[in-house]
């Protein structure tokens, strides 16, 4: 729709659609995600210099693939939006994607995920993973042996992550000692650690989401107190997908030393992000705990909004070209959205986790170009830096 004149006229509200699972086995991301994009949007709306105000339309599939695709047809045919923010999983994004295709929508996706992927009806707002996978990669082959035992969710996520980390490691001698992926929602797990205390590999990378990670956490930290290898520092403990809501769910005890990949993280040390989280806890309560998708979900509603503002409608032709012409100076450093394949530029970081916090260590020197279909990082070159 064409938005009025100007700020004095009555403002145009534009629909959008929320779409994230606030219960189920992941719901307590879900909830930060919501919590990200909220806060956005009620920042847009009271901001004077925006003649129109977002509508927020919120559904929660709650982790159901059936209730994703329902609930997108919903937003898109009887609510008539354009614009739907939402998924963690990238199961979910792949039912709703022929949905927000074949309608022309925009579907802002805010979670880091595993990339070879590129729609036009998509802004990547999450890491690709030459932005959060790559980087652990390298860090991994500089400072340790990379044999490694994978337990992650048994979906594409981890299938692809676990592609990516075969082709850095074996041309270098690396191994992947084992790959046990669970189903989504599964909470036995003794097995597995039974097989990392027989097997004792060098590193252990988890992928695994909700439900299924908390019991994995909670189980190693158990059978660490009879078996001290497990707590042992000759044991590289590797996570792409924990974050610090689940850190305070877990609770620390169980989560000491992890390193964890990711482009944002609480304890970035800049005025930018310092802003954020004040924000956030002011409007959410001091006990709130945003993650990385929180603040994307948060970057997916100010880019919307800008976008909007300068094509002048929530046409979704107008907003896309608009929105690969911004830069944001976001809680993370500087992020725009890259007209090739509409991800964002981002900047990795890595932290330990000590004493129930994700503390950086270490950041790329400036944001990162996407590379979703990893066209341009050279694997093989990789590999011979971090054996050299």
């Amino acid at each position: 729709m064409q938005l009025n004149g100007d700020a004095g006229d009555k403002k145009t509200v534009i629909p959008v659609g929320i779409l994230y699972s606030v219960s189920g086995d992941y719901g307590v991301i879900g909830r930060e995600m919501v919590n990200g994009i909220m806060l956005a949007i009620e920042e847009i709306n009271a901001d004077p210099a925006f003649n129109f105000t977002l509508a927020p339309i919120v559904c929660d599939p709650g982790g159901s693939l059936d209730k994703y695709y329902e609930y997108c047809y919903d937003l898109l045919y009887r609510h008539g939006v354009r614009h739907i923010v939402g998924c963690y999983t990238s199961a979910s994004r792949k039912v709703m994607l022929p949905l927000i295709e074949g309608a022309n929508a925009l579907l802002w996706h805010s979670a880091r995920y595993e990339g070879f992927e590129s729609s036009n009806n998509v802004i990547y707002l999450g890491a690709a993973p030459n932005q959060h996978v790559i980087p652990m990669l390298s860090w991994l082959l500089e400072h340790h042996q990379p044999q490694i035992y994978h337990v992650g969710s048994n979906y594409v996520w981890s299938w692809e992550i676990d592609r990516i980390t075969r082709e850095v490691i074996e041309p270098v001698g690396g191994e992947l000692v084992a790959s046990q992926l669970l189903p989504l929602g599964e909470t036995e797990v003794q097995a597995i650690i039974d097989d990392i205390i027989a097997r004792r590999p060098k590193v252990v990378l988890a992928t695994l989401v909700g439900i299924s990670a908390y019991r994995f956490y909670h189980a190693w930290h158990a059978a660490a107190q009879q078996h001290p290898f497990l707590a042992s520092d000759t044991l590289l403990k590797l996570s792409l997908t924990l974050c610090e809501p689940e850190v305070k769910l877990i609770g620390a005890a169980a989560l000491e030393g992890y390193l964890v990949s990711s482009v944002w993280f609480q304890s970035i040390d800049t005025p930018q992000n310092q802003r954020f989280l004040r924000r956030y806890r002011q409007r959410f309560g001091e006990q709130s705990s945003p993650s990385v998708d929180s603040q994307a979900a948060w970057l997916a509603g100010q880019f919307l909004a800008r976008a909007i503002d300068r094509s002048g409608s929530d046409e979704v032709v107008g907003v896309r070209e608009a929105v690969w012409q911004d830069e944001i100076d976001g809680p993370a450093g500087k992020v725009r959205i890259d007209a090739d394949n509409n991800h964002a530029w981002l900047t990795p970081h890595m932290a330990r986790c000590e004493q129930g916090v994700l503390q950086t260590f270490w950041q790329a020197p400036a944001a990162v170009k996407p590379d979703p279909w990893l066209t341009w990082v050279d694997l093989a070159l990789l590999a011979q830096e971090g054996s050299a």
